[in-house]
């Protein structure tokens, strides 16, 4: 019996989502941007005949991350939502019915953002500027000028992060205060100061996901790159966490091409996390000493 049937065997889920990660290796260089489009798009067509409704791509993977100049990096920017990467997502989330969690290189006049896109069957939805950049990021792109984000759907409440982002607790939490039901990730996890595993062959921020899922009472589906780009290794590890901070199926290998699925009742994240008869994860929060939702003040907390 799964956690989605009763006692009688009956399904009694409420918004049964097969969420997917999609885990390749993109290349930069603006030779390659139609080989990446074509390897994202044989990626989310094939999320799509296995049942997939949430799909989730690395960071930046139809252009690659590691650009040397400015002028590449804006070589290989787009508008959201009228550039041709979303405008790609937005045919394809039509044809198939699924939602889609992309990232871009997002130009806006003279500024760039590394951007997260959601766009699902009816068109775009919104998007998320990275708050947290990390090392050169900093050298083309602008910190995310406007906060965080949830976004209703069909299936349920999505919220967006990016990479860097998980390794700053307040982010999840304030999403999922939100009233986010999953938070997802494009990422690009590269290789930091060893030991780049454990003995298990899982990295620091693979755990850092599922403690911030864990935490908050949320699923997190991260998608990470492979390979090497420019001197830069990437981490593997994509996984989909449940509420309880543990992977659901497994977490990929640090080399794997591959696509991880989960099949999830995703407004079950709503249910109050009770430990024991005297705990309670979110009414424990002590709201007398700290703000709910930490002093950010560009969005209002949602009952969850």
């Amino acid at each position: 019996m799964t956690e989605q049937q009763d006692t009688a065997g009956k399904d009694t889920s409420v918004s049964p989502v097969r969420v997917a990660v999609a885990q390749f290796e993109p290349r930069v260089g603006v030779e390659n941007l139609k080989a990446n489009a074509l390897a994202v798009e044989t990626r989310l067509t094939a999320a799509a005949d296995a049942g997939a409704d949430l799909i989730v791509l690395p960071e930046l993977a139809t252009t690659g991350y590691v650009f040397e100049t400015r002028e590449e990096a804006f070589a290989h920017a787009e508008a959201v939502p009228d550039g041709p990467t979303v405008q790609s997502f937005a045919r394809l989330a039509a044809e198939r019915n699924v939602y889609i969690v992309g990232c871009v290189v997002e130009q806006e006049g003279p500024k760039l953002f590394d951007t997260a896109v959601l766009v699902g069957p009816d068109g775009y939805i919104g998007r998320y500027r990275k708050t947290h950049l990390w090392n050169t990021e900093k050298l083309w792109f602008t910190p995310g000028d406007e906060g965080f984000s949830v976004f209703d759907t069909r299936i349920g409440r999505i919220g967006l992060l990016v990479c860097w982002d998980i390794w700053f607790p307040e982010t999840a939490r304030i999403v999922t205060q939100m009233g986010a039901d999953i938070i997802c990730i494009p990422t690009g996890w590269v290789w930091t100061p060893p030991p780049l595993y454990d003995a298990s062959g899982v990295c620091m921020a693979a755990y850092l996901t599922m403690t911030a899922a864990h935490a908050n009472n949320v699923f997190i589906a991260t998608a990470d790159r492979i390979g090497q780009e420019r001197g830069a290794g990437f981490m593997g590890n994509s996984l989909i966490a449940g509420t309880n901070g543990w992977p659901i199926d497994r977490i990929a290998g640090p080399d794997e091409d591959t696509i991880l699925y989960a099949d999830v009742d995703l407004t079950a994240a709503r249910t109050a996390p009770i430990w024991n008869q005297l705990n309670d994860l979110h009414r424990d929060r002590r709201t007398d000493l700290y703000d709910q939702m930490l002093g950010y003040r560009g969005g209002e907390p949602l009952p969850r």
